[in-house]
C-alpha cells in the first residue's frame, strides 16, 4: 500500500511522471483529487481564496458533468485543473481501450493536458499511452485525509513531516476527507506559509 510518500520503485516504473518539482525552489504544489462535489469543494475554494493560494484540482469527469458550476468556479478563481478519469477507474482492472476511452471521456468535460491516474497505478501500456498525450502528475506527499483512521491533526502532522521543497501534496475534495480538511487545510496552509513556502500550480 502506498502511504505518505511513494515507493521508489514507482518512480522508476513511471519515470516520465511528475513526482516532485524543483528541489531548489522553496515551493509546494497543493492538489485535490476526486471532486468536484458540493459537499467539499466550496469549502476548499473558500479556504484557498481566504489565504490567496492557488491549487490544482484533479477532477473526475462524471463529477464535472454533474456539477459544472463548481468546475467553472475552479477555473474562474485561477486554479489549474487535471483529469482523474471519468469514473475514477483503476488501470489494473481495465483494458487499454477501456481506460483510454474513460480518460478521453473525462477530458471532454475537463479540457486539461494534465492527468493523475486513480490510486497512482496504471499498467505499462496505459502509462505509455498517457505519457504520449498528457503530462502525468503523481505526488510527493499524500496526506491520507481519506482514511477513517486519521484525524485532522494527523493529516496536518503528515504535511509537516513529509513536505520538502518541490513537494506535490495531495488532498481530496471528497466526503471521506472533508471533516478532516475543515481543520487540516487551513492549518496546513498557515504552517506552510510560516515555513516560507510559495504555493504554485502546474503551468
Amino acid at each position: 500500500m502506498i502511504i505518505e510518500q511513494p515507493a521508489i520503485y514507482l518512480r522508476w516504473l513511471y519515470p516520465r511522471a511528475y513526482w516532485r518539482m524543483d528541489r531548489r525552489q522553496r515551493a509546494v504544489y497543493l492538489t485535490f483529487d476526486d471532486g468536484p462535489i458540493p459537499e467539499a469543494t466550496p469549502f476548499i475554494l473558500d479556504t484557498l481564496a481566504h489565504y490567496g493560494v492557488k491549487a490544482t484540482f484533479f477532477m473526475v469527469g462524471d463529477n464535472v458533468r454533474k456539477y459544472p458550476d463548481l468546475y467553472q468556479r475552479i477555473r474562474a478563481e485561477g486554479h489549474q485543473v487535471g483529469n482523474h478519469t471519468h469514473n475514477h477507474i483503476s488501470g489494473f482492472r481495465h483494458s487499454l481501450h477501456d481506460y483510454s476511452y474513460n480518460v478521453e471521456k473525462a477530458n471532454a468535460y475537463i479540457h486539461s493536458h494534465y492527468v493523475r491516474p486513480p490510486h497512482g497505478w496504471m499498467r505499462l501500456d496505459q502509462y505509455a499511452w498517457l505519457s504520449r498525450k498528457y503530462k502525468i502528475v503523481m505526488w510527493d506527499v499524500v496526506t491520507r485525509d481519506y482514511s477513517k483512521w486519521m484525524t485532522g491533526e494527523d493529516v496536518l502532522r503528515n504535511v509537516k513531516r513529509y513536505t520538502r521543497p518541490g513537494s506535490i501534496i495531495t488532498f481530496h475534495d471528497s466526503l471521506k476527507s472533508i471533516d478532516k480538511l475543515r481543520y487540516a487545510l487551513p492549518a496546513s496552509i498557515e504552517w506552510l506559509k510560516s515555513e516560507g513556502y510559495e504555493f504554485r500550480i502546474f503551468q
